[in-house]
């Protein structure tokens, strides 16, 4: 087992050389994604995503990844909710153009799973989008928008997807998963809000402090799961799990050692396991073999560009292009397709790679938009997007 784990820790590091530099190859993600590919199916056979202790690594991984996500999301912020209507108006007009997109796709490449198509391209990643922001230190009217915007279009259609690959029977069933995991979420708001506000609270988190309990950490990771395991009974979706944690526990301002807590245990990693195991379930050698599954790949890109593109021209008021280009970025939707369809047996291996191909494909005209803002933007007004507050 340790060999196993060594070996998946020793990938991962692929990532971080990849996009190190000041020029780097390929994002941190992509890098993850090559390494997973070389030792997997495509190249050495050295890991078998199927194998013990894989995947329970690969399903906290990406769980992990979503909660990183919502933790960018404060449903409490006025800025946010401001921009949750263009936002709004944004998402609408991308769903709208990707119907005739998506419908188009999959009639010309004869892949099926229409809807899917259309969810894929109007969906952003957050994950992908809000370090990129946060790392320029993007700020401006054109950024609160895209904020909200992104937001709504994660949350949306990662509660929509699943349902895509799901069999019509099961759909009712899962959606009465996803509405136990809002209503957890919505409780353990509430809850929280009146245990952290006693005297008791703060004498335990001090403790806690003093004596290396790390029980922020502990009930954060609880909390995960208890939404994960909900969502494991029901046959809803572990993506909706982690991005409803996330949102919960940026309700309460988490400090920033929890902060790092979770960063090192998520990025350190259960994240780069989850893509690095992704990788390796990945058949890419179907993908170069397969043309059409080539031309998948690079048809989701541009549509998902053209669909976004669109979508600001029609909602923005200032920066469309890069605005539309930045919310064009898709990563964590497409993979996490990919790996429910792979393992439902929905996906065929060249259409989920083609999948994941395609959202690598985004990040190259997202980097240009973040690119584009970072130069139309002045230096002394570029805050980070949030602040933690500290306890």
């Amino acid at each position: 087992m340790f060999t196993s784990v060594l070996l998946l820790v020793l990938a991962g590091l692929l990532g971080p050389l990849l996009a190190a530099g000041r020029r780097p190859l390929v994002p941190v993600l992509v890098g993850e994604l090559i390494a997973g590919a070389i030792l997997g199916r495509t190249g050495l056979h050295w890991i078998e995503p199927s194998a013990q202790p894989y995947p329970i690594f690969s399903a906290l991984g990406f769980a992990m990844l979503m909660l990183g996500a919502g933790t960018e999301v404060d449903i409490r912020s006025p800025e946010l909710r401001r921009a949750a209507v263009r936002g709004g108006l944004a998402l609408l007009v991308a769903l709208v153009a990707s119907v005739p997109v998506g419908l188009a796709i999959s009639a010309a490449l004869h892949v099926g799973h229409p809807e899917l198509l259309v969810v894929l391209l109007a969906g952003s990643s957050a994950a992908v989008a809000f370090p990129t922001i946060q790392e320029r230190g993007l700020t401006g009217p054109s950024i609160v928008v895209l904020l909200g915007w992104i937001t709504l279009a994660d949350s949306v259609t990662a509660l929509v997807m699943p349902l895509t690959l799901t069999g019509p029977g099961h759909i009712p069933e899962a959606l009465l998963g996803d509405a136990l995991i809002i209503a957890g979420a919505a409780a353990a708001i509430i809850a929280g809000r009146r245990l952290f506000a006693t005297g008791l609270a703060d004498e335990v988190k001090r403790e806690s402090k003093m004596r290396g309990w790390a029980l922020q950490l502990r009930i954060a990771v609880l909390l995960l799961l208890v939404l994960a395991a909900i969502a494991e009974q029901s046959g809803a979706s572990v993506l909706i799990a982690g991005f409803a944690a996330g949102i919960v526990l940026r309700q309460f301002h988490e400090p920033h050692r929890l902060v790092h807590q979770l960063t090192g245990l998520a990025a350190g990693f259960f994240v780069p396991a989850f893509f690095v195991l992704l990788g390796a379930a990945l058949d890419l050698r179907g993908l170069v073999d397969s043309p059409s599954a080539l031309v998948l790949a690079v048809a989701l890109a541009a549509g998902a560009i053209l669909v976004h593109v669109v979508a600001a021209s029609v909602a923005g008021r200032e920066r469309r292009l890069p605005s539309g280009l930045i919310a064009s970025a898709q990563l964590g939707l497409p993979a996490a397709a990919a790996a429910l369809g792979l393992a439902t047996g929905a996906l065929a291996p060249p259409v989920a790679a083609a999948l994941v191909a395609g959202g690598c494909l985004t990040l190259i005209p997202a980097t240009a938009g973040a690119a584009l803002l970072a130069g139309g933007t002045k230096p002394a007004d570029r805050p980070a997007i949030h602040q933690e507050v500290e306890k």
